[in-house]
């Protein structure tokens, strides 16, 4: 009998194919469709292996759903809302995908929040569909400036750095902070200045978030972070959405203690706070960082390497819990 692998969500076709050649697949089709843990269940019972998405919470209910459930596949850089203490104790390997695909288009969708939301390109889309022209020099939508500005990179991996590189074109200044400074080679290379926290919060006029989801980081932005930025500055989040307190923000814009905010992450996705969303200083989007088509391809192909290789008995390639191979099970 083949092996049956379910994939919650549509992914490239080309990775589709390849798994299809070994296995029987089955997926979601819909692609604005998350399944529901019901969902989830029924499906990891009739199945070999669960190719998720960043958005599949895969708990431990659903990893011991099927004694015989061979492995649990992400589309993700890191395995947050996957139990893998669970999985690893049945000895089911959970993989992921490495973190150097996602940098420039997690840059790119950067600088497009952070332009937005400073330009006001999102709120003079919505009057123009509804047919107000303020005038070319109207100071209806007056936003902030750019160039040679202050831009404060918190977190430089290897996003934080894709950033930094884009950021010279528009002449900015670019402090960061991370726990561990990067070689004064590196910094000079780039341009980059360190700073305490604190004192990076204070300077910017941005304010770019670019850590690691971890207990340290959950809540990094506050209300005491929030208070030590300027009232014309813009925060952007494109890392993980509980490294901001999302009620302290909003709080924060509604009082006008900071300009705006650039989201494409938030605390309790899929589900969005109804008062950030009626925030109109605010630009969103749906967590897609990622979404980008050639990228997507290739993340869905990782994936599937991934999965031939749990088939073939061989340790795969991206294993975040390779420990289950060190000893006879």
């Amino acid at each position: 009998m083949r092996p049956r692998v379910y994939i919650t969500q549509p992914v490239a076709q080309s990775a589709v194919e390849r798994l299809r050649q070994v296995a029987e697949v089955k997926l979601n089709s819909d692609p604005l469709h998350i399944v529901s843990k019901d969902e989830l269940l029924a499906a990891v019972r009739d199945h070999d292996i669960l190719f998720c998405l960043l958005h599949d919470r895969v708990d431990r209910d659903v990893i011991a759903a099927n004694p015989r459930l061979r492995g649990v596949a992400s589309m993700t850089i890191t395995p947050a809302d996957i139990d893998v203490a669970e999985a690893t104790a049945r000895r089911i390997p959970v993989t992921v995908i490495p973190a150097l695909l996602l940098h420039d288009a997690t840059a790119d969708l950067t600088w497009a929040l952070l332009l937005a939301v400073a330009r006001r390109v999102a709120e003079g889309d919505r009057l123009m569909r509804v047919g107000t022209f303020p005038g070319s020099q109207s100071s209806y939508l007056e936003g902030g400036g750019v160039s040679r500005k202050v831009l404060g990179l918190v977190g430089m991996g290897g996003v934080g750095r894709a950033v930094a590189r884009r950021a010279r074109g528009f002449a900015m200044q670019l402090l960061y902070h991370d726990p561990r400074r990067l070689p004064a080679e590196e910094e000079r290379e780039l341009g980059l200045t360190w700073r305490p926290f604190e004192q990076l919060l204070a300077e910017s006029d941005f304010v770019s978030l670019h850590v690691q989801l971890t207990p340290q980081t959950r809540h990094l932005i506050g209300a005491r972070e929030l208070g030590f930025m300027k009232p014309t500055a813009y925060l952007v989040n494109t890392a993980r959405g509980p490294v901001v307190d999302e009620p302290a923000l909003i709080r924060a814009l509604r009082e006008r203690r900071i300009a705006g905010a650039g989201l494409d992450v938030f605390e309790s996705e899929p589900r969005i706070d109804p008062a950030l969303l009626a925030l109109p200083h605010v630009v969103f989007t749906p967590h897609v960082g990622s979404a980008v088509t050639e990228l997507r391809k290739a993340m869905a192909n990782v994936v599937a390497d991934n999965v031939l290789a749990v088939l073939d008995g061989r340790q795969p390639p991206n294993c975040w819990n390779p420990q289950i191979y060190a000893t006879p099970g």
